[in-house]
């Protein structure tokens, strides 16, 4: 082996090659396994670094880079990802349980450190590092139906609260120990650190919405833009005497409010997933001494027990707390203990800073590891186990919000139903213009065909003359095919920078109730969706996208599936446009709910019964079928259900905070394999 690795060239592209072909490879396997994907990538550290193969070593120049670069992107992004609305409905609380769930760990953690002989600042350190949390299992209540519940979204608020918290006294500890101590230096210290947090939190804020209200749509500099201040907020951090890490999370608290508006975020998270972030947990690999590490649990195996039944232990008083506080029911209790108990992401990396600092011993970043792959599994085990047993929220099961709520124009009664259909070519949009000529007829509306010119610097240009003519006679071929189905139709021409933009400002100017699209079916989904057209079309339109792939006449479609997975507000405008074809049509809905294989029956029977209630009191009445089925393998299910229908109805996870259409896996790999036709609904975030 040695000799088939001298024959690589020692030479950064080798290790780049290398570290992408783990990233590609490794994750997927593990995955299999039912095990974290990061665990994976921890492992192929330990076996290409000196542990195993010794193909690759942590002090690397290369490594190091990609490894702070991980590192500090990884902060960012849990910084970005938080939830700031959801934070909002339930501050107050979120900060009770925050609190609860940060210091009684840190006392635990501290009082454990001290006990086995560390000095007070390195059990400090030790105790935040169990204060944090990594919502690890949020998915298993999200898919469980159960997001919504109080108790999960108090959880989901308190994660900012704790990690920042947490990062604030890693800075102070490593402050402190890297300088002499003194009340008068801690006190210089905790102010230039309360400076740094206000010019991050508030100065990058203000300069990210400057910069991209001045910027409009210009992707590619926005994302530079973003690139810059995490890394400048890093430089910053370093300046003042802190770690890197807390400067990256306060900058993507900053900038969360105008990155989770635009379509940028969606590359931000892209490229940190692909590139950056996966580097740091193999560099985590290559630093794990196994020597050291086994010799850790057998001789300093007191230390690594007492950190995770710590850990297990106060997180658990934490939730206990709060269920007394504030009257939760135990499964709620013990959804919110089993939530906070995964410690990846702030645990990892500040960790690895404590160790590299030289205030924490090789002994506690292996008794970390061992913390995070117990807690990595542990935790959405429990999670699952518990809140399964969570009574789902209140299911709104209003289509119209209450009347004391301002409408959006394209849900107001009284509005006139109003397809846009954007036209390129009348002819290969002919399914399209069928359908909505199908829906506007049944609600009595109208249809509007759209056609884009794109805008010369001189409006007098010839070719912007020539573009117009072939506008109007495109439109004029769409309104011949559309005087076949006996609806009013309205030609528009516009002239517009920018097509897709184009498209979501004159769908408002005409208070649009849906927009119809189309795409083909050869070209690879997600490449398509990331950052394209239709793409761009979702993130600006105020009301419903319909994306449409048709192998049939619409005329010829009678039999619809559309898989279900709650009743919110989102969900019934879907409900709505598949409801009003099946009705156009003489059609035939079946509403397939895939459940979690542990959600009980009651919660299956109770969704069911809601469902046939809402059906059978709105309007218009259509024929209908539930099927419930407990699987774990959602995406086969689908497929093979589709096997007897002619169209599948697909709800798209639209909201701003990512940047469009988030298509998941399973929802890219039936529409990948679907052999049938298919409409994709994307919901505007204002519903």
């Amino acid at each position: 082996m040695e000799n088939l690795l001298a024959l690589v060239p020692d030479t950064p592209i080798v290790v780049y090659t290398v570290l992408l072909l783990i990233t590609l490879t490794i994750p997927p396997i593990f995955e299999r396994l039912k095990l974290p994907g990061l665990v994976g990538l921890l492992v192929a550290g330990i076996v290409i670094g000196p542990s195993g193969l010794n193909f690759l070593n942590a002090d690397a120049d290369i490594m190091q880079l990609l490894s702070d670069a991980g590192k500090i992107y990884l902060m960012f992004v849990a910084g970005l990802e938080i939830d700031l609305d959801e934070f909002r409905k339930t501050k107050e609380r979120s900060l009770g349980f925050g609190l609860a769930t940060f210091l009684i760990p840190l006392l635990m953690g501290t009082l454990i450190g001290h006990g086995f002989g560390f000095g007070w600042n390195a059990s400090i350190l030790i105790g935040s590092l169990l204060a944090s949390h990594t919502l690890l299992a949020y998915p298993i209540v999200d898919r469980l139906g159960v997001a919504r519940n109080e108790a999960i979204t108090v959880t989901i608020g308190a994660t900012i609260f704790t990690d920042i918290s947490a990062l604030l006294v890693l800075a102070v500890c490593v402050s402190i120990h890297q300088g002499e101590f003194s009340i008068a230096s801690l006190i210089v210290q905790l102010g230039t650190l309360a400076i740094y947090s206000i010019v991050v939190l508030f100065g990058f804020d203000w300069a990210g919405k400057e910069y991209f209200r001045r910027t409009g749509d210009d992707l590619n500099n926005q994302f530079l833009f973003i690139l810059l201040v995490v890394f400048l907020a890093a430089v910053g951090a370093q300046i003042i005497n802190i770690d890197k890490i807390v400067g990256a999370f306060l900058v993507g608290l900053a900038v969360n409010d105008v990155v989770g508006h635009s379509p940028v975020e969606e590359r931000i998270e892209f490229v940190g997933a692909t590139l950056f972030i996966p580097f740091f947990f193999v560099d985590i690999g290559l630093l794990l001494d196994i020597p050291t590490f086994m010799n850790t649990l057998t001789t300093e195996l007191g230390i690594t027990l007492a950190i995770v039944v710590g850990l297990f232990l106060s997180k658990f008083l934490a939730a206990l707390v709060v269920k007394l506080l504030y009257g939760y029911g135990w499964y709620e209790a013990l959804t919110m203990w089993s939530l906070s108990l995964p410690q990846v992401a702030a645990t990892l990396a500040a960790t690895l800073v404590g160790v590299e600092a030289g205030l924490i011993p090789d002994s506690i970043f292996n008794a970390v590891i061992v913390l995070m792959l117990v807690t990595a599994i542990l935790g959405p085990i429990l999670t699952s186990r518990f809140a399964c047993n969570l009574p789902l929220p209140e299911l709104q099961m209003q289509e119209q919000p209450e009347p004391d709520l301002q409408l959006p124009v394209w849900l107001e009664p009284n509005h006139p139903f109003t397809v846009l259909i954007p036209i390129a070519n009348p002819f290969t949009k002919g399914y399209l213009i069928e359908m909505g000529a199908l829906l506007a007829r049944q609600e009595r509306g109208k249809l509007i065909f759209l056609s884009i010119v794109r805008s010369y610097a001189q409006l007098d240009d010839p070719d912007l003359s020539r573009s117009i003519d072939r506008s109007d006679r495109l439109l004029s071929q769409a309104m011949d095919i559309s005087k076949m189905f006996a609806v009013e139709a309205v030609p528009e021409v516009r002239i517009d920078d920018d097509i897709p933009i184009g498209i979501a400002r004159c769908a408002r100017e005409q208070n649009a109730s849906l927009i119809i699209m189309g795409w083909g079916k050869t070209t690879e989904l997600r490449a398509r969706l990331f950052g394209s057209f239709i793409d761009s079309v979702l993130w600006a339109a105020h009301c419903p996208v319909a994306v449409m792939r048709l192998l049939n006449e619409p005329v010829d479609i009678h039999r619809i599936l559309m898989p279900i997975e709650d009743l919110l507000p989102q969900t019934l405008q879907a409900l709505r446009f598949v409801r009003l074809f099946a009705n156009s049509n003489q059609g035939h809905i079946t509403f397939l709910h895939i459940c979690d294989r542990q959600t009980p029956q009651e919660q299956i029977d109770l969704f069911s019964s809601q469902l046939s209630e809402f059906l059978e009191k709105s309007e218009p009445k259509v024929y209908f079928t539930i099927q419930t089925s407990r699987n774990d393998n959602v995406a086969e299910l689908i497929l093979t259900t589709s096997r007897s229908f002619d169209l599948v109805v697909l709800r798209s996870i639209r909201r701003r905070t990512a940047g469009g259409l988030a298509v998941s896996d399973t929802t890219t790999y039936v529409m990948s394999k679907l052999n049938c036709s298919l409409v994709v609904i994307g919901e505007p975030s204002s519903i």
